[in-house]
């Protein structure tokens, strides 16, 4: 019994008679080195695609992060974290990974074209409402179509959000979801994270008797632009609260930041990077572990 050792690797066992030729000695010296290599290089490869399909699942990092100038808060930045009365949370693409009407827009067959208003709207470079109106206009979702999607397409909760919420609730803090969205696709993100649908502000798909597609409700503040200003001014003025914080990654979470309304406003980075929004932002952050380590 001859043994094979390689740094790293296990013994390779094979069976030989013993032969005096130096010629063949050579040879299996040869077969040995050979074999050592393959062994290390299949390794080495499979290390590789390991670490690939971990980074994968990892909340977004800006390659040029640095150029924020807000990404480690300042002191007085994190004693409004840390003293808030109350958080309110963007939910597409903050609290879940998916922007929900791209998703159901895709579900029903149009997906590209209602991605490109949204990003339009994200951006701030149109008004909410008119996007919202012109996304809505392109597939017109029935009752049946939002239906079988919720039953198909559960929720994809962003990495931390649940671990941040329950931490905030721990620290007697109020929580609620502040969205351009749909109740309908809300109302499921709400129950996973526990959060009781009077603290939800968002829009309203509504439908005619039949179940066909009528439109959204105009009288909620979020169907329009200024609207989560609004519905936070509302929220704040309401329970009284001393500070509120927003959290979000577009324009319209941003405009929330202001008097009456947010004292703090919080750009999460780790499913969309959108400069404008994160330049503006308070605190720019890629991953709810800055958020949960930060609170005290």
């Amino acid at each position: 019994m001859e043994s094979l050792r390689c740094s790293r690797i296990g013994t390779v066992r094979f069976h030989s008679r013993e032969v005096r030729s130096p010629a063949v000695r050579v040879f299996s010296l040869r077969l040995r080195n050979t074999l050592c290599n393959k062994v290390q290089a299949a390794m080495s490869f499979e290390s590789k695609a390991s670490n690939s399909g971990a980074a994968s699942v990892q909340p977004l990092e800006s390659s040029g992060s640095s150029r924020y100038g807000n990404i480690s808060p300042s002191k007085e930045v994190l004693a409004v974290w840390r003293n808030a009365d109350a958080v309110c949370f963007d939910v597409d693409s903050t609290v879940c990974v998916d922007e929900g009407i791209d998703e159901l827009a895709e579900f029903c067959g149009a997906g590209k074209a209602v991605a490109e208003w949204t990003a339009r709207a994200m951006g701030g470079s149109v008004p909410f409402e008119e996007a919202l109106a012109a996304r809505l206009a392109l597939f017109k979702p029935s009752l049946t179509q939002v239906e079988d999607f919720l039953a198909k397409r559960p929720p994809r909760i962003s990495p931390g959000i649940d671990e941040l919420v329950a931490k905030l609730k721990a620290n007697k803090k109020d929580v609620y979801l502040v969205s351009g969205g749909f109740r309908q696709m809300i109302n499921p993100v709400a129950r996973i994270l526990g959060i009781p649908r009077e603290s939800i502000f968002a829009n309203q798909l509504l439908f005619q008797s039949s179940g066909e597609f009528s439109g959204f409700d105009v009288n909620e503040p979020t169907s329009r632009s200024g609207g989560k200003a609004t519905a936070v001014q509302q929220i704040r003025k309401a329970r009284g609260y001393k500070s509120l914080v927003m959290i979000g990654d577009g324009a319209t979470d941003l405009e929330a930041r202001q008097p009456g309304g947010a004292d703090l406003f919080i750009c999460y980075a780790g499913v969309q990077l959108r400069d404008a929004v994160a330049a503006k932002a308070d605190w720019l952050v890629f991953n709810f572990e800055d958020l949960i380590n930060n609170l005290g």
